[in-house]
């Protein structure tokens, strides 16, 4: 996997991919994929009266517009990996980038962002044990040029995530 700079990520606005907008069908769409990823364009069709065709270019429209990612979603623990940990990570000057792009290659690691703070980087973790965690710590995230100090926080209980988040939607009753 590639990573590239700051300055050529591809999370732009929309409007970068000729979509000015998001209006409240593409918010009444956002909310059923949000509910059931796997709907078909007919079935959003006949549940919000629109043709199956307009449904049909919406979807393509916010996909190319990088509103959307169709992705799985797939259960750590089903895997075995029952631990969740945030590692805060502080970097010698000037080696975030670094620091952050060797982190973001690593098979645990689930979430990798450049901070503010008093930490440079934060990063998730998956484990299947506590000594496991401590082992890539230890093994893996220390040995890593540019990482002068971590702080880890295990992470017992998720309420929400990401994929759960939805956007607010200003045309909603």
């Amino acid at each position: 996997m590639d990573i590239l700079p700051p300055e050529t990520t591809s999370n732009r606005p929309i409007s970068t991919n000729g979509m000015d907008t998001i209006d409240a069908l593409d918010h009444e769409i956002i909310a059923l994929l949000a509910a059931d990823g796997r709907m078909s364009c007919m079935e959003m069709s006949r549940r919000l009266n629109q043709p199956a065709r307009t449904i049909r270019y919406r979807l393509e429209r916010l996909l190319a517009g990088n509103v959307l990612h169709v992705r799985p979603i797939v259960n750590p623990a089903m895997f075995g990996y029952s631990i969740l940990a945030d590692v805060l990570i502080e970097t010698e000057a000037g080696r975030v980038w670094d620091v952050a792009t060797a982190v973001s290659q690593l098979d645990d690691v689930s979430y990798v962002a450049c901070a503010t703070g008093d930490r440079d980087v934060s990063i998730q973790v998956l484990a299947r044990s506590v000594d496991s965690l401590y082992q890539f710590i230890t093994d893996q995230l220390h040995p890593i040029p540019g990482v002068r100090r971590t702080q880890t926080i295990l992470l017992p209980i998720k309420l929400k995530d990401v994929y759960q988040w939805q956007p607010p939607n200003p045309y909603a009753a």
